[in-house]
């Protein structure tokens, strides 16, 4: 065993003195003291201390980052999320005690996030990514163990805000279905349906709010007019375009979602929206006066020389059970049979022995029945329903929606029926 005796000179830069107590100290020229190493073993270091490679208890501060980063064990990060959120992916095969720290650089992780990637490994237990959004926050990771992963340490953030946690959901965002059209005399196409959006694996935050808006039904023609627009619904990001009005007299259907079938004596039909449902359908020349059925989520309205029957919906289990919503409105006949509504809420379209259009089912965006004689039907009103883990609780910040929750099989299911508000999951 080496050792290193008082007052040894180890070369003209470094010397090395001691005590009998045991206390050890390096200077350099002799003269400086560089470090300094006490009885309870204590080091005191004069000037910075650099270190190339890990080194355990160690924390490296890097330059200030302003764009996506993989992040390394032992290292300490000022983060500028001034431009936009960025992402900080940690190391794909992290050691017991690796650590890693975020600071918030410019007081903006509240309006952009801080988002960690834990690639595909655990973060407090959970195979999640996560967010750190609060102003002025910073925190530490340290890696525990493959149950555990990488759990907050120590007090190292500010005011204790705890780390938002990510969790995929499955939404269904229904919009509110055109109204039906009238003519007073021959007959009005029916409306489209609305808009028909649908998705698993949707990432959220915890403790974010995001907007909810159900969309309602388009008005109902009267006299000679179009009926109304449906009203858009709302989530987060993802916008149902609410469905075209059918057309009244012998005017186009109107586009939305689901386009609105055209009105008597060609009218043509309405466009619909790419990836959210169909067109509306035309309205045919035959003397016959019937007007085009409105577009569905998973088809096109009938028309040109058809009975206007309306586009049907889409089937969707979101809610535990098959149920099919979006049908488009059928159109109005001057004679014949009634033209029906598509499967899924489609209101049927007005004829000889019922003049007005039905209306489209309330909360499954279906277009309303164009009329014969009398006013079109009003549009269904729309729908958005989750469907997420039940560990995961959902509330309504500040109010303004109506919804209901119910719990299967390990997931809840939250419908949202009237209204606009904010969502927020803890």
């Amino acid at each position: 065993m080496s050792s290193i005796a008082a007052g040894t000179t180890t070369g003209s830069a470094l010397v090395s003195t001691g005590d009998t107590t045991g206390e050890l100290v390096f200077k350099t020229n002799g003269t400086t003291t560089a470090l300094t190493i006490d009885t309870s073993q204590n080091v005191t270091i004069a000037g910075n201390l650099t270190v190339n490679g890990n080194a355990s208890g160690v924390i490296s501060w890097q330059s200030v980052k302003t764009s996506n980063f993989n992040a390394s064990a032992g290292a300490a990060y000022p983060v500028n999320t001034t431009s936009g959120a960025i992402t900080a992916t940690l190391p794909s095969s992290p050691s017991t005690g690796d650590s890693i720290t975020f600071v918030d650089y410019a007081g903006t992780f509240a309006t952009n996030n801080l988002i960690i990637d834990a690639d595909g490994g655990k973060i407090n237990s959970a195979v999640l990514d996560a967010a750190i959004s609060t102003n002025r926050e910073a925190l530490t990771l340290t890696y525990i163990d493959s149950t555990q992963g990488w759990v907050v340490s120590g007090d190292a953030y500010v005011g204790g805000v705890p780390l938002s946690l990510q969790f995929n959901l499955e939404y269904l965002v229904v919009a509110g279905g055109g109204g039906g059209g009238a003519s007073n005399g021959a007959s009005a196409g029916g409306g489209g349906a609305g808009g028909y959006r649908t998705a698993a694996n949707f990432p959220v935050l915890t403790s974010t709010n995001l907007t909810v808006t159900v969309g309602a039904g388009g008005s109902a023609g009267s006299g000679v007019s179009s009926g109304g627009k449906g009203s858009n619904s709302v989530f987060s990001s993802i916008t149902s375009e609410g469905g075209g009005g059918g057309g009244g007299g012998s005017a186009p259907g109107g586009s939305g979602g689901s386009g609105g079938g055209g009105g008597t004596n060609g009218g043509a039909g309405g466009a619909g929206t790419s990836g959210q449902g169909n067109n509306g359908g035309t309205a045919e020349t035959n003397g016959n006066f019937r007007a085009g059925g409105g577009g569905g989520a998973s088809a096109v309205g009938a028309g040109s020389g058809n009975l206007g029957v309306g586009g049907a919906g889409t089937a969707s289990s979101i809610t535990g059970s098959s149920v099919t919503r979006a049908g488009g409105g059928g159109g109005g006949a001057y004679s014949g049979s009634q033209a029906s509504g598509g499967a899924g809420g489609g209101g049927a379209g007005g004829w000889s022995s019922n003049n007005n259009g039905t209306s489209g089912g309330a909360n499954t965006g279906g277009g309303a029945g164009g009329s014969r004689l009398g006013s079109g039907g009003v549009g269904g009103s729309g729908v958005v329903i989750f469907k997420y883990p039940d560990t995961r609780t959902i509330s309504n910040p500040g109010g303004g929606l109506t919804y209901s929750t119910s719990t299967a099989g390990g997931f809840t299911v939250a419908t949202f029926t009237a209204g606009t508000g904010n969502v927020s999951w803890s």
